[in-house]
């Protein structure tokens, strides 16, 4: 019983501190749908092996969204026509870096592992993307298969309406209250159910792993960033949070290099994400998509640390205190407002895998239709 309270505190834990990203992040996705045109997504990030994830991780890297706030608005750039590497680029490429945590990275580390570090997010994210597009190569017509219709009420479908005509068709206000309508229904009912197995998960893992162990032997190494790795992957940790702990395990000892990883994986990844992943992209992506992570920060991490050791850079940088980036309220409200919205969606979950069971089949990644090829 003890175990259980745990780890239904961690999870509940995860949950305040992942809410306000997830809410922002679902509106961002809402948003896309309206404001984003299902043609231009369609052409730059649905056509072509390469250059759309070449856009598509660029496109990612300034966008402050955390692993979980991600997950909507890649869901929503996939349903608009994004191909599957160009939706892995901006998914590796958007958690691992932002212009917040770009700052933070600046202030409490050094302009070395500021700069590495959106380097190693675009890098990984560009070639988890090419390898996702090289042996599942963009169907053209598939993505022209996108739905072109207009986003905020279906009142035409996109092809004989020019632009010009159909942008007199509503108005400011209607388009943001059709994007927030998107957001918070359809958008998180295909994402609620997956993401709370994988919080689920997360809180287990986090009641069970001692706080100590992360910063144990990890003074550099081979070894040091497979641990870090192994820390790093399954926790939920947003990538501005995860700066100054960086920062305090190399006060500590830690290597800058292994302080890098953990900055990379954490972020990057989570079981609420893996598990979200597994029903976008389907499990052979999500091996792609984990797979580049590790070993992009792996050798970055090892590359880092041989440039301060080679020049005879102390790795020490200045911290300082992180204060709570969101005051408690209004995590708890956020935190609130998501269980509202997952009660449905959840509801739907449950009865889809009583009537599996029922029927002996399996529907295959468990959502509504909407989460992406396998």
């Amino acid at each position: 019983m003890h175990l259980l309270v745990n780890i239904l505190s961690e999870s509940w834990q995860l949950l305040l501190d992942a809410g306000v990203y997830i809410l922002f992040g679902i509106l961002i996705g809402g948003l896309l749908k309206v404001f984003l045109s299902p043609a231009y997504v369609a052409h730059h990030l649905g056509q072509g092996c390469y250059s759309s994830v070449f856009k598509a991780a660029l496109f990612g890297i300034p966008l402050p969204l955390c692993s979980c706030g991600v997950l909507p608005a890649a869901a929503a750039l996939k349903r608009q026509g994004a191909n599957n590497g160009a939706t892995t680029a901006f998914l590796i490429s958007t958690p691992e870096s932002g212009i917040d945590s770009i700052s933070v990275s600046y202030a409490l580390l050094d302009p070395i592992m500021t700069v590495t570090r959106p380097l190693a997010a675009f890098v990984s994210a560009i070639i988890a993307g090419c390898i996702e597009n090289t042996f599942n190569p963009p169907r053209p017509q598939l993505a022209m298969a996108a739905d072109l219709s207009c986003a905020v009420d279906g009142c035409c479908d996109g092809v004989d309406c020019p632009p010009a005509e159909h942008a007199r068709h509503h108005s400011l206000l209607e388009k943001i209250r059709a994007g927030m309508r998107y957001a918070f229904g359809e958008l998180w009912g295909d994402l609620a159910g997956w993401f709370f197995i994988g919080l689920l998960l997360a809180g287990l893992i986090s009641a069970l792993v001692p706080d100590d162990l992360i910063t144990s032997y990890l003074g550099g190494g081979f070894v040091a960033m497979l641990l870090m790795l192994a820390f790093g992957i399954p926790l939920y940790i947003c990538a501005t949070a995860s700066t100054p702990i960086a920062a305090a395990m190399i006060l500590k000892g830690v290597s800058p290099g292994a302080a890098l990883v953990f900055m990379l994986a954490g972020p990057a990844t989570n079981m609420a994400t893996i598990s979200v992943l597994v029903g976008l992209l389907g499990r052979r992506a999500t091996v792609v998509y984990l797979t580049c992570i590790g070993v992009t920060a792996v050798v970055f991490g090892l590359t880092l640390d041989w440039v301060y050791t080679i020049n005879g850079i102390s790795a020490k940088a200045m911290v300082g205190q992180a204060g709570e980036l969101v005051p408690y309220p209004v995590q708890l409200v956020a935190a609130l407002v998501i269980l509202a919205l997952s009660v449905k969606p959840m509801i739907a979950m449950i009865r889809r895998w009583f009537r599996k069971d029922a029927n002996g089949s399996d529907s295959g990644c468990g959502c509504d239709g909407g989460c992406g090829s396998k």
